[in-house]
């Protein structure tokens, strides 16, 4: 990646909430980067990112693009209890594992990795899932920094893609021990 993607990828929360239009933080970086993006497509990073990337590029400050969301307060997803049916669909979206829980069981966030992505709405097939503000919380938790978030973030790419791996390697073998045995 280009030093220009470098500094404008520090710049970006890291929360991975695909509301850009990109599939994490990064390649909106590198899009802004490349002149194919625009700089106000960050909605968890609101005015203040678009302000910031604006003077790391020297270009005009512009309105965040409504298409993309609006910027409001951090929220952090919430779990109702009574509801949950420990399916484990919000597991793998969350981009910093900040949801845990087994198969059948309750599921739980863990507020103070929660970046308020939305990213477990959608798969949750009973909508036990809804986001509150973090102000809410009793008592209330800390916003994750964007370290925190991108650490967390490589982690989970890292085990996504390991286990992918393994799990191809067993296919392969799989299909190795059925082709000999078959003629």
């Amino acid at each position: 990646m280009s030093a220009r993607a470098d500094a404008i990828h520090a710049l970006l929360p890291q929360t991975q909430c695909t509301r850009c239009g990109f599939q994490g933080c990064r390649p909106y970086a590198e899009a802004i980067a490349a002149g194919t993006s625009s700089i106000n497509r960050c909605p968890p990073g609101g005015q203040t990112t678009i302000r910031q990337l604006a003077s790391l590029l020297q270009t005009d400050e512009v309105a965040l693009d409504p298409e993309c969301g609006r910027e409001g307060p951090a929220m952090v997803a919430y779990i109702d209890a009574d509801r949950c049916i420990g399916c484990a669909r919000c597991l793998p979206p969350c981009p910093v594992d900040a949801i845990v829980g087994a198969q059948r069981q309750m599921h739980t966030v863990l507020n103070d990795l929660c970046t308020g992505c939305e990213l477990c709405i959608a798969p949750c097939p009973v909508d036990c899932i809804s986001l509150i503000p973090r102000s809410e919380l009793q008592p209330t938790s800390p916003e994750p920094t964007a370290a925190d978030n991108l650490q967390r973030y490589e982690a989970h790419e890292t085990r996504r893609t390991r286990r992918e791996q393994e799990r191809l390697a067993l296919l392969a073998a799989r299909k190795r021990r059925i082709d000999a045995v078959v003629p």
